[in-house]
Parts: structure tokens; C-alpha cells; sequence
């Protein structure tokens, strides 16, 4: 990034500033073109030239020869989070069937990801979604929104037999996932790309906290998957099953406000959500002192009730960091 200082002109009724040549040049402007001026939420102003949406897509180039299947998934994996347009896979040799179901398998993960064209020896893959049109906050809403009722479902079969719950809530965990790619690939383009960051509204604080955010609801539900395996690992009585299910209300008001709270710039929300976790710490004791006065003998039964409650714990954790976020922005102003 340079800086330089510029005088202002008046010509006429106008104030006027001359742009950089080597600005000029990087987009071969000339007399008579013209360029957009956006006014930023900090009162900054960007100019873009008006033809930036269609430049020629970032393209990135992927080679077989000598690359691990693990390396090729994460290479695509990579590319996509770097923000490339054109991903081309290429063998000097036909690409054998399992590595393309592979390829594909990843590429099923990647919102907006699709396959344009595919032959013996290569497989070329586009991403067809407008990055300028899209909201951050509808995705963060929608991965929270699929962590919801992930997290409602372990809890309400408590007290059932459900052998498919786990695969149930694993598959709407991969979806969590996707939108969490999504936003990872969105925030880093806009932090190389002003003119992306000014269609998404968002300032570089704001990319970062969401960016943060996002890592945050993931986690909940990689968490909330945790949970499930362990609650259907062992059995549990009514009285215990019923402090679980107190502990996990407080938990699901705690993710509600804390999401609520970072997108609307809610400081009273997010202070609801710090204020709720020792009301729920306090029935986690509880659940603790339970099976310790009973005295209870079974080793898996006690193992599988600390690690529920830590896990527990753990997600009520990530919904007060999120509540922290918007701490800061309380502060300044």
C-alpha cells in the first residue's frame, strides 16, 4: 500500500485532487473514463474504475504429477479460500476414476463451486456465485441457524433411542461447513480487494470480526456433534436428563442473543449472553454433584457425563466470545 498527499483544487464550484500516475497506468485509464467513488462507513472515501467487476478471473493451476491425495484436496481447499475464480486440475497422464470422485466429493463442500468442463486429463472448476452481491450477515445467520437445530435435535432425543441421530447431525454439520468456507473465502478476498469490502459494507475491523465470528460457530458445531456421541453413549435417569435439558435452555437463549447481539451491534444482547453463563455453570455443579453423592460406581457412566458437561461447556463458550466481539465496538463509542 503507498501514501501520498495531495493538494486541493477549486475549479469552478468543485474541489479537485489529481490521482496517482502509477494508479492510472496499474489500470490503463485514459481522458474521458470514467470512475466510481464510494463513500466507506468511516467516512473514508475508494475509487474503483467502473469495469473492476469484469475483470478476467483469478485462475490458479493444479498439477498431479507428484501430488499426494492429500495434498491435491487441500491444494483445492486452498485455492477456493484464496479466493481463485478458475481452478484447473491437470494430469499428464488420464485422471483415474477415484481421484475425480475424490475432486468431486471436495468440490460437493464448496458453496458456489461447480465443474464447467472435464475431459481425460483434466477437470476444470468455477466459481459462478457474485461475491459483490452477496450478504455476510445472511450467511452467518444461516450456519447459525443450521447450528440451532442441530443442537435442539441431540438435546430432544435425550431420552430416545435414536441410532441415526449422530449421522443425521454430522451431514447438517458438513453443511455448516460450507457456508463456514464460504465466509473464510469472502472475508479474505474483500481484505485484498477494497471495491468487494465496499459492496459488503463491511471495514476492516468488521471483516475481522466476522471472520472470528464464523471460526466461533463452527466450532459450536463441531462441539454440538461431540455432544451428541456422548449422550447417546450412555443412559440417564429422568432427574439428570432433565438438569441437562435445563442447562442446554440456557445455552440456546445464550447463541440466540449472542448472534442477534453481534449483527445488530446489540451491546445489551451481548451482555445478556455474558450474564447467562454463570446461571448455567451453576447447573453444570449441579450435574456434577449428582452423580458424585450417588456415588455412582460405573466408570463410563461418569467419564461420558464429564466429557458431556465439558462439551457443554464448551459451546456455551464459544456464544460469549461471539458476545465479546462486539465489546470493543461498545467501548468506542
Amino acid at each position: 500500500m503507498s501514501r501520498s498527499e495531495r493538494r486541493l483544487q477549486r475549479i469552478g464550484s468543485s474541489m479537485l485532487i489529481s490521482l496517482p500516475v502509477d494508479w492510472i497506468k496499474t489500470h490503463t485509464l485514459k481522458k474521458g473514463d470514467v470512475v466510481s467513488v464510494e463513500t466507506n462507513n468511516d467516512n473514508s472515501i475508494s475509487i474503483f474504475p467502473t469495469d473492476t467487476r469484469r475483470e478476467t478471473p483469478k485462475e490458479v493451476t493444479i498439477l498431479l504429477p507428484g501430488l499426494s491425495t492429500e495434498k491435491l484436496l487441500n491444494q483445492i481447499y486452498g485455492s477456493y479460500l484464496l479466493g481463485y475464480d478458475l481452478i484447473q486440475i491437470k494430469g499428464r497422464s488420464p485422471i483415474n476414476y477415484e481421484t475425480r470422485e475424490q475432486i468431486k466429493s471436495v468440490i460437493r463442500k464448496l458453496v458456489g463451486l461447480e465443474i464447467v468442463d472435464e475431459d481425460s486429463f483434466k477437470i476444470t472448476v468455477q466459481f459462478l456465485l457474485d461475491s459483490h452481491s452477496m450478504e455476510v450477515s445472511k450467511i452467518l445467520k444461516r450456519m447459525s441457524s443450521l447450528i440451532g437445530g442441530m443442537h435442539r435435535d441431540t438435546i430432544s432425543s435425550l431420552l430416545k433411542d435414536n441410532d441415526t441421530l449422530g449421522d443425521l447431525i454430522r451431514k447438517r454439520d458438513d453443511e455448516v461447513d460450507r457456508q463456514y468456507f464460504l465466509i473464510v473465502r469472502l472475508m479474505r478476498s474483500a481484505m485484498m480487494d477494497r471495491k468487494l469490502a465496499s459492496s459488503l459494507n463491511l471495514t476492516n475491523i468488521d471483516l475481522l470480526d466476522y471472520r472470528i465470528a464464523a471460526n466461533h460457530l463452527e466450532s459450536a458445531g463441531d462441539h454440538i456433534c461431540s455432544l451428541a456421541s456422548f449422550l447417546s453413549s450412555f443412559q440417564v435417569d429422568d432427574h439428570i436428563a432433565e438438569l441437562i435439558q435445563n442447562a442446554n435452555l440456557i445455552i440456546f437463549k445464550m447463541h440466540e442473543q449472542s448472534v442477534k447481539g453481534f449483527i445488530d451491534r446489540n451491546i445489551d444482547a451481548s451482555l445478556q449472553v455474558i450474564g447467562l453463563y454463570p446461571k448455567f455453570n451453576e447447573i453444570l455443579k449441579l450435574i456434577s454433584h449428582e452423580y458424585v453423592d450417588r456415588k455412582i460406581s460405573s466408570h463410563k457412566f461418569v467419564v461420558s457425563t464429564i466429557n458431556a458437561t465439558s462439551t457443554m461447556d464448551k459451546i456455551a463458550r464459544c456464544w460469549v466470545d461471539i458476545a465479546d466481539l462486539v465489546k470493543p465496538v461498545y467501548l468506542m463509542e
